[in-house]
């Protein structure tokens, strides 16, 4: 076996509660979770007011425990990578933008899913929202047709990044997802693997910035099909 055959098979070994039909229904559960989280934000709301928010939305869901902390970010606070603490007390304007980063388990399984949207009518906030959704939807057919590496993939989404005027945040470069712990099996970014990722698997994660590091904006969600996104 070839040493990358040999990575590929290790890094995409799963647990022993893995299910595929678990999965998706916990793909289903952050994807509609991320929707109400966002309909319920204002502008006015203070962002850490925005996080209680939905935590008490995912907890009565049944996702209590989340292998990653809940993000919304407000404004300036959605150029911050992941991890980095929110400069606290920012309130979402009348023109404004957000994102909700959210990594939930349902029982066994693993959800994680982003996405970003905007208040008010500012037509690069706008832009910037939908490009990160375009960014991603690029990357995830180019993989579908070339069967790229996840270094591959990277590259790729960093250029349709530049020629749309955006900055990639390349300390969010996709992981790997499965039943909790997916740490166990691997923590280290998609960017960095060398074979083509298997379906499923794998999060493809896109944060994208202003030259002016002054707003940014965020899409997640596994590599599927175009038709688990119709």
């Amino acid at each position: 076996m070839s040493a990358v055959l040999s990575q590929q098979a290790e890094l995409e070994a799963v647990g022993p509660h893995f299910d595929t039909e678990k999965m998706m229904f916990v793909r289903a559960l952050t994807r509609e979770a991320i929707q109400q989280i966002a309909a319920a934000v204002r502008p006015g709301m203070i962002e850490e007011d925005a996080v209680d928010m939905a935590k008490d939305l995912l907890a009565d869901k049944g996702m209590l425990r989340g292998w990653h902390d809940v993000y919304v970010r407000f404004g300036r606070n959605t150029t911050k990578t992941f991890g980095a603490p929110s400069e606290p007390g920012v309130v979402l304007g009348d023109d404004d933008i957000f994102l909700i980063d959210i990594g939930p388990t349902w029982q066994q399984w693993e959800g994680d899913g982003g996405d970003t949207f905007t208040t008010g009518s500012n037509a690069e906030l706008a832009r910037c929202a939908r490009d990160a959704r375009d960014i991603f939807h690029e990357t995830r057919r180019h993989w579908l047709a070339t069967q790229a590496s996840g270094r591959a993939l990277y590259a790729f989404a960093v250029a349709a990044a530049e020629q749309r005027g955006w900055t990639l945040n390349m300390d969010l470069s996709g992981h790997r997802i499965a039943d909790f712990p997916h740490a166990a099996i691997h923590h280290g970014p998609l960017a960095e693997v060398e074979f083509t990722p298997a379906r499923q698997l794998w999060v493809l994660e896109i944060h994208i910035r202003n030259a002016a590091g002054t707003f940014g904006a965020f899409y997640e969600d596994m590599l599927l099909e175009d038709a688990y996104f119709e």
